[in-house]
């Protein structure tokens, strides 16, 4: 296939080109041929979540004494980047491993990671984070969802929506106001059983992409969960968000980095296969033209995340920088998305080929983790 790069990777080292390989065959073997099934059902089968710890690819970064493989964070971007090239849709394994276990492992006590950190590793524990609500999605200060102190317990009251991997988690971290009176101040993360009574999913939400994530509404009717639960400190929930969310927008940037180079690949391919008027597409100056514009644009899009790849394996990756990446890479992949469509013709628009599925999986992207218009706001704050 024809590579965007003209030069090899720095950044990643020979054990986690080896995790590479790993990954393609695990994908190739047990998600490739499940694609259409998952896609029927809202969900990914939980025997390959199970199958998927078993090969080491569920929290790759997770300390050995917890089951992980105590991997980098170079380890966790091999896993994202292989799933955004290979088209599979609706796996939730960079949630569960990159975003939300890591607010378990940084914030929580010893007894807490040992009581759910290994069924992370396993697959036996699938994670969901509960930020959005109906009237609250990147304004995190509006949310109303509450838990009040009763004893030794918190009680949780109220909806979160488009929760990723809402139908198949068992343990969500949820976000919620203890004290309503002091607003973003008065946030606290929670850690909620799903066979806690009282708490329920609502229904699969039907969405333009990605069929097969089980992204669902969350109800909370007087949840009681003891106080051994809270994550961190209370009402300094807001705060351990904005340290993660540098982490959970880059992989987002990485995700769109790979299926941009990866859906790149394919129309090359596709326009020199595709004969128009006796002769290849890719022959005609306005598929050459086009495709010339998406390679460089898309290098640049490479050149910047490895970038801040290296910066993220030393610890410095900084918010506005991600919030940076994750624009950047999620903007253009859009943009050469519906460039690429439009060489495919009337066969653009047929899920059967990868291009209309990447199309309409893609488009999320710029919208979850925060929307664009959000990453421009916190990068314009350092002007």
């Amino acid at each position: 296939m024809e590579s965007i790069l003209t030069y090899p990777r720095q950044v990643f080292r020979d054990d986690h080109e080896l995790l590479r390989q790993t990954v393609r065959r695990f994908l190739d073997r047990e998600c490739r041929p499940r694609q259409a099934e998952w896609d029927r059902e809202g969900r990914v089968d939980r025997e390959t979540w199970l199958k998927a710890g078993r090969e080491g690819l569920l929290c790759p970064t997770l300390d050995s004494a917890w089951g992980g493989g105590g991997g980098d964070f170079g380890h966790a971007a091999v896993i994202v980047e292989e799933i955004g090239r290979s088209g599979i849709s609706g796996l939730g394994f960079g949630l569960h491993s990159d975003v939300v276990a890591p607010y378990i492992a940084r914030l929580g006590t010893e007894a807490q990671k040992a009581r759910w950190l290994p069924g992370c590793v396993s697959g036996e524990t699938i994670l969901a984070i509960a930020m959005s609500e109906p009237g609250a999605g990147s304004d995190l200060r509006a949310i109303r969802t509450t838990a009040r102190r009763e004893g030794d317990d918190y009680v949780i009251d109220g909806s979160k929506t488009f929760i990723s991997n809402g139908l198949n988690c068992d343990l969500v971290v949820v976000v919620a106001k203890t004290a309503p009176d002091l607003g973003g101040k008065g946030v606290s993360l929670l850690l909620v059983e799903a066979d806690r009574p009282g708490f329920r999913r609502g229904r699969k939400l039907d969405k333009m992409g990605q069929e097969a994530a089980d992204t669902a509404e969350l109800f909370f009717d007087g949840v009681r969960v003891p106080a051994g639960n809270l994550l961190g400190e209370e009402n300094k929930g807001l705060g351990y968000l904005m340290q993660e969310l540098a982490q959970e927008r880059f992989v987002i940037a990485l995700g769109a980095a790979a299926k941009l180079e990866a859906m790149y690949e394919e129309t090359v391919r596709y326009t020199r296969e595709r004969i128009v008027f006796g002769k290849p597409l890719l022959d005609m100056q306005n598929t050459r033209f086009a495709l010339a514009g998406i390679r460089t644009r898309a290098t640049a899009v490479r050149m910047m995340v490895d970038q801040y790849l290296a910066e993220h394996l030393r610890r410095r990756l900084t918010l506005d920088e991600a919030a940076m990446a994750k624009l950047f890479a999620t903007e253009e992949l859009g943009r050469a998305l519906d460039e690429m469509l439009q060489l495919y013709g009337g066969y653009g628009y047929m899920m059967d080929y990868p291009i209309c599925r990447a199309f309409v999986d893609s488009r999320v992207m710029r919208i979850y983790g925060g929307t664009s218009e959000v990453m421009k706001e916190l990068i314009a704050r350092n002007l």
